[in-house]
Order: C-alpha cells, then structure tokens, then sequence
C-alpha cells in the first residue's frame, strides 16, 4: 500500500498521542507525516477500509491505529486533527454520543483542517470551550502535492496560547502554520484565498485562450511573462498543462464551487461585493455541467475553447 506521502525532514519534538480524522487525498499524507516524525497516530475514516489501508502503509513506524469512531480515536489524545468535506461533516465527527468532543479529555485540542464555513468554526469553538476543550479552525492551502510533500500553508483561527501548543507538531506537514487572530479568522482567510485563486485562474485562461488564438508559441510566452508582473503560482503551475489542456489531477472543480459558496455567503453576511467571484463560480457551473466536476481547477479554461 502505498503511502501517498513524501518524507521529508522533520524537526526534533516530543513524540504526543495524536489522533487524525478523515483520511481523504489530504489527510491521508498529513496524517501520515504525524506518524513519520514520531508521533503517535489514531485514525478514523468513514471507511474503516481506508483506515485499515493507512495503518498498513505507516506499520513500520510502530505507532499508528486506527478506531472505529471519532470518539474512541479521539480518547486520551493530546490533539486531534481533522480534514473532511464540509460542516456537516465537520459537525459529525465533533459532536453527539460517538464525536470526537466525547472523548476528548479536559484540555485537549481539537484542530480542524477542513475548508468550512467561519460561522461553524465560532460554533464548535463555543461547544469545545463549554466541554473543557480547545479548538482551533486551520484550513490549508496547497492541494494535494503540499500534502504529500509536507509544505502546507495553514492558517489558524483561535486562542493564540492553543496555536502555540500546537504549531510544533503541526510543522511537521506544513511550511507556514500561522495565527489569524480570534475564532473564525482562519476559514475567513482561506476564503481570501480563494477569491484571489479564483481571479487569477480566470484571467491566465483569458491569456492564454487569447494568446492561442493570435497564434503565439504560449509556452514561450508563459516563460516570458513569467519573468514578470504577470508571474504567479498559477502560472507557474498550470500554464502549460492549461496550454495541453490537461486537467486530470490537482484541486478539483467541485471543490473549489463548494469555497466559493462559501464565500459568497459570506459576503452576504458582511456586505462585502465579489462581483468578480460571483462570475467565476458561474463559469465553473459551467465546467461541472460539461462533466468536468472533477477536472482540476485549471479547467476554467475549457469554456473558452
């Protein structure tokens, strides 16, 4: 079984009871990365079958296992870390008689990994708290290859002296583990995140369709402007593979239309006005309507072929 992981370097901490829900093309290697640096690794999936597959893949680290439910995973833990779909899936495996808060000891922390709403990260903070416990919401950035290679953006939303305890073994899968300031504030800056990726994607599908049509080398031109202002991530990333329109991998478009709905009801909440936004979670319909749904996020650019 493979370990859909990449080993990297990992700071000397002390080894801690950890526990890891969710085990999806994220959490499988961030979890992983846990085990890899020494920590001790109870996973749960709503899959026991996965479960399993991960404790086989990790089994010589000596100290992986998995539970049948959030609960027992979560028993005895020093932090539990989570990464599943969305807030009801979030709310399941942190509350009633088998979530993750019943079996957590007083002080434990709960950090959650998942991109949800900032109203259900202020929701499940106030429950944690009531319970004795901690809570941080962290989101991630940088797909699939960030967790496989343990160099994660995460930002964190909740009390600092939580952040501080947990950074040290959070480091182990990401390159920027940094604190937002209260509950909520890291969802909200994912959400600033996908708003700029959102743009950004939309506008290089604009060049290069463009640039195809006016009969340009696109490869070279890439080159060129990315040795300028126009130079970013996105291009430096999927520029040539739009150019091949090559879309099978990466962050796929259902993905991304579940954050942009996120945002935009956050926008609605707070008045803020993503016209821009707006026009790019129509065009990716459009890309899920083509059966594109599972195209990486580059995809964008198919509708203007």
């Amino acid at each position: 079984m493979s370990r859909q992981t990449n080993q990297r370097t990992y700071s000397a901490t002390p080894a801690r009871k950890v526990a890891f829900l969710g085990l999806g093309v994220m959490g499988w290697p961030m979890a992983g990365h846990l085990a890899l640096s020494g920590h001790h690794v109870t996973v749960y999936n709503r899959t026991a079958g996965k479960a399993q597959n991960w404790v086989d893949a990790f089994a010589d680290t000596g100290r992986v296992a998995q539970a049948p439910t959030p609960r027992q995973a979560a028993q005895d833990a020093d932090i539990v870390f989570c990464c599943v779909g969305n807030d009801d899936d979030l709310r399941s495996v942190t509350l009633g008689a088998d979530g993750a808060f019943a079996g957590m000891r007083p002080g434990a922390i709960f950090v959650d990994h998942t991109t949800a709403s900032a109203q259900v990260a202020r929701e499940l903070y106030a429950a944690a708290r009531q319970l004795g416990l901690e809570f941080l919401d962290a989101p991630v950035s940088g797909g699939q290859a960030g967790a496989q290679n343990g160099m994660l953006t995460v930002m964190c939303g909740g009390d600092e002296a939580v952040f501080a305890a947990v950074q040290p073994v959070a480091d182990c899968f990401s390159r920027a583990f940094t604190h937002m300031g209260p509950s909520g504030s890291g969802q909200l800056t994912k959400m600033v995140n996908q708003i700029c990726i959102a743009g950004l994607v939309q506008g290089l599908s604009e060049a290069i369709a463009f640039g195809q049509k006016a009969g340009l080398d696109m490869d070279l031109a890439l080159q060129v402007i990315g040795q300028g202002a126009a130079q970013s991530w996105q291009l430096d990333n999927r520029g040539k593979t739009m150019v091949r329109d090559e879309f099978n991998f990466g962050f796929a478009v259902d993905w991304m239309r579940k954050d942009l709905g996120l945002v935009l009801q956050e926008a609605q909440r707070n008045g803020a006005r993503l016209p821009v936004t707006a026009l790019v979670d129509q065009f990716y319909a459009d890309v899920q309507a083509a059966g594109g749904g599972r195209w990486d996020t580059s995809s964008l650019i198919t509708r203007l072929r």
